[in-house]
């Protein structure tokens, strides 16, 4: 009897950015993705060991349990303040805030376009699932036009509290910033797209060249009351319509570094 010799290779491993502990999120829950495709970039780029990362309230601020590097939490909204004297302090250090739309386009609104009008040197992983996630469901500056949540029963009605805040386009708008994107973590083509964008996004930092954010449209299965392949689905049928993915801010000096 003649036996086979099975070659075994490695095709993918965890990152070393990203710390080996179970998670918490929800079934279908998108912030995982992002984290690891945060904590691959980080890797590649060979700056885990230099690099902080801000979390604030919400469900972003467990990013100090998964990322594998130094991080703080920040008070709700103040993510960008606080990376902004961390990088002053720390010019030689990439600096990031990971910060949901509950976070970043409500309470913290202030706080991210004053640091892009200032082009503060750090990054901006922005998670956009157009609800208050950790808080039990309540509407986000986000939440799109006839969305139900817990404080919107009947669907958000736009004479009585306005539009969806569209992030990227308004961040593009300030004078500090180098690079501005909107991405999706539907399917795997949108991922992989995202990748690239955070790659970027970091690249930007490292070269010194202005503020950079990443939006990226995520799911929320337990707070849209969908399962995790329907929410998938919801991001691409009603989100990517009102929130158009692609870049929104790229300056030369970035266009010629994502040449090389």
């Amino acid at each position: 009897m003649t036996t086979l010799a099975i070659e075994e290779k490695v095709v993918y491993q965890r990152p070393e950015s990203l710390s080996n502990v179970p998670t918490h999120y929800c079934p279908g829950c998108t912030h995982g993705i992002a984290h690891r495709l945060v904590a691959e970039v980080l890797d590649e780029l060979g700056v885990r060991a230099r690099t902080i990362g801000v979390s604030p309230v919400g469900c972003s601020v467990f990013a100090y349990k998964y990322f594998n590097v130094d991080n703080v939490v920040a008070a709700h909204g103040r993510a960008p303040a606080m990376a902004t004297g961390i990088k002053r302090v720390k010019p030689n250090h990439v600096v990031f805030t990971y910060q949901g739309d509950g976070d970043l386009a409500a309470i913290g609104l202030a706080e991210i376009v004053h640091a892009a009008t200032r082009g503060e040197n750090i990054t901006t992983i922005f998670i956009n699932n157009a609800i208050y996630g950790m808080t039990g469901g309540q509407m986000a500056p986000t939440t799109l036009p006839g969305q139900r949540t817990t404080s919107s029963p009947t669907g958000r009605d736009l004479e009585l509290t306005g539009f969806p805040v569209r992030m990227a386009e308004l961040i593009a708008g300030m004078a500090g910033t180098a690079f501005v994107a909107r991405r999706s973590l539907h399917n795997v083509k949108e991922i992989n797209r995202a990748k690239k964008a955070i790659r970027t996004a970091f690249e930007v930092q490292i070269a010194g060249l202005g503020f950079a954010m990443v939006e990226l449209l995520s799911s929320c299965p337990t707070n849209w009351n969908l399962s995790a392949p329907e929410a998938l689905q919801w991001i691409e049928d009603y989100m990517v319509p009102y929130y158009p993915l692609g870049d929104y801010k790229v300056i030369e000096s970035v266009q010629a570094l994502t040449k090389r």
